[in-house]
This record gives C-alpha cells, structure tokens and sequence, in this order.
C-alpha cells in the first residue's frame, strides 16, 4: 500500500468522528442547563453517605448506641491498652480482634437494629440502629 493510503471507510470514520466531536460541547452544556432547570444537583442525586465513628476506651463503646441511615459507615477505634471487638450478636458483623490504636469500619446496607458487644469482653455492650 502506498504510504499516506487510506481506505476509504477509514476516512469517512475520521469524517463522523471529527464531526461528532465539534457537538459535544453543546450537548453537554444543553444536558447540563436542563437538569439545572429541573433541579437536578449533584447534591440531589443521590444520599450522601457519612462517616460515623465510635471509640473504644475505658471498657465501653462510645458513644454506647448510635442511629445511622443505610449506605453510612461506622468506624470503630480502638483506645484501649489491649484488643476488643465489636461483634453483632446473630454475627451479621465481626470486627474480629481490634489491636490497639488500631480500627475496623463497617457499612450498613439495610434498615435493623444490631445489638452488638466485644466477644473478648461480653460486659461491653452497644446499639447500631440503621434507618
């Protein structure tokens, strides 16, 4: 094939691309101005998810309940001299052995109420509500 030869399909691809590229601009900006009439924000996408945390220390989960919504996640840090766990009570989570200083996360996904406590120090005790 001679050099500079292109197939003539080739050609017309570049064609519709080129042209095709010229409108991209325009349709963004018509897309986004029409969800901006309408009141579509990022913000109103979708729920935000959040970040909930609860500290270890001196024996005891705090805070001690804690009431979230479905797509949050919960945090548990570990300020204690030794391990603890966080473990519901049917085992829908295990942190397994937290080390000191260390942390385990968990996210909710549906609405319930888990009881949950330390498997290394049942007097522990604590309520994650997820709505």
């Amino acid at each position: 094939m001679p050099s500079g030869f292109r197939p003539h399909s080739l050609e017309k691809a570049e064609l519709v691309l080129r042209t095709n590229v010229r409108w991209l601009p325009i349709v963004l900006a018509a897309l986004t101005a029409t969800a901006l009439e309408s009141g579509i924000t990022p913000a109103a996408a979708g729920p935000k998810s959040t970040t909930h945390t609860i500290v270890i220390e001196a024996m005891r989960f705090d805070p001690q309940e804690l009431t979230v919504k479905a797509g949050d996640t919960i945090v548990w840090i570990n300020h204690d001299p030794f391990p603890h766990t966080a473990t519901a009570v049917g085992r829908q989570f295990d942190s397994r052995e937290i080390a000191t200083q260390r942390s385990w996360k968990y996210t909710a996904s549906r609405t319930v109420v888990f009881r949950y406590a330390c498997s290394l120090h049942p007097t522990m005790l604590g309520t994650l509500r997820v709505e």
